[in-house]
């Protein structure tokens, strides 16, 4: 169960309860994190609270507590615009948490990004809890003379409205790795990798290498430490690797005609079965493209979050 504790000002929403259902999978320094995110906050300490969640989101990108309670904290601190990009991220992960949608609406209104905020609110069914206050607040949106006329069967699906959201949510997270991917000033050789093959970066600089031979991805930090990042029977043969926005890494697992996925807590899964001799692997817009160097073919394949 949540319980919501309200600072002085009613702005923000902390959830306090450790036992969230969400927190079955979340990693165990992801919690510690957010739990001193908790602990800052009701010491009053908001800045260093906002650091912990942030710290709890990087090492679980789906931890949807955190989000909410750090865009709920930067609201109030009237950061508007960096809210609004965490609550947007919550509903890539959670459409249907609809709190969330009417906190990006409602932030959308105060930045002056009218359309979006009727986009957010078309996706809030009228018959939910909330459904009364997103008709209020889309009534309090000022009207453009087009819209005078239109009928209310005119609007546009929810499910487009959604698909939209989501297509500029990724757009924003091309933009953010483009703009935070560290751009290195300087050439440099990594060495002593058991037989390389398909190299990987993740927005803070480290480089993730798969080992041919060794049946490893290593992982090497901009400081060129090297460090076993995963080893697993599950992997023969790794070629191709690629990483997500959300920090999971995916495998062209050529010697098992497979794809493994490697969640950010190491969970390995099996992604894709029966691609033969999977090579080269590669990630844009939530798909994955592999090619099969045994059918001499490509294959797509659409992510589920």
């Amino acid at each position: 169960m949540k319980f919501n504790k309200i600072l002085t000002s009613a702005a923000v929403i902390l959830l306090l309860s450790a036992q969230s259902t969400v927190f079955a999978a979340i990693s165990t320094d992801a919690k510690l994190h957010y739990n001193k995110g908790i602990d800052y906050y009701q010491l009053g300490q908001l800045e260093e609270s906002v650091k912990c969640f942030k710290e709890a989101i990087e090492l679980d990108p789906n931890y949807i507590d955190a989000y909410y309670n750090l865009g709920s904290i930067l609201e109030y601190l009237k950061q508007d615009e960096a809210a609004l990009t965490v609550f947007k991220q919550i509903i890539l992960r959670k459409p249907d948490d609809y709190e969330a949608v009417y906190k990006a609406a409602s932030l959308s209104k105060k930045i002056g990004e009218y359309d979006k905020a009727r986009m957010y609110l078309g996706l809030i069914p009228t018959d939910t809890l909330i459904g009364q206050r997103a008709t209020q607040l889309a009534n309090s949106l000022p009207k453009q003379a087009e819209e005078v006329q239109v009928e209310e069967d005119q609007n546009p699906p929810a499910e487009n409205n959604q698909q939209a959201i989501a297509e500029e949510i990724q757009q924003e997270q091309v933009q953010r790795y483009e703009t935070e991917n560290p751009q290195y000033d300087s050439n440099a050789t990594y060495n002593d990798i058991t037989s390389p093959t398909g190299i990987t970066t993740d927005t803070n600089g480290n480089l993730f290498v798969a080992g041919f031979s060794d049946n490893t991805i290593y992982k090497i930090s901009p400081d060129n430490k090297k460090i076993v990042y995963i080893k697993s029977e599950k992997i023969d043969g790794p070629i191709g690797l690629a990483m997500d926005f959300d920090g999971n890494i995916y495998i062209a697992n050529y010697n098992k005609n497979n794809v493994l996925k490697v969640s950010t807590t190491g969970e390995i899964t099996e992604l894709i079965s029966n691609i033969q001799n999977p090579y080269c692997i590669y990630y844009t817009n939530g798909f994955l493209f592999i090619s099969s160097q045994g059918s001499n073919s490509v294959l797509r394949y659409k992510l589920n979050k």
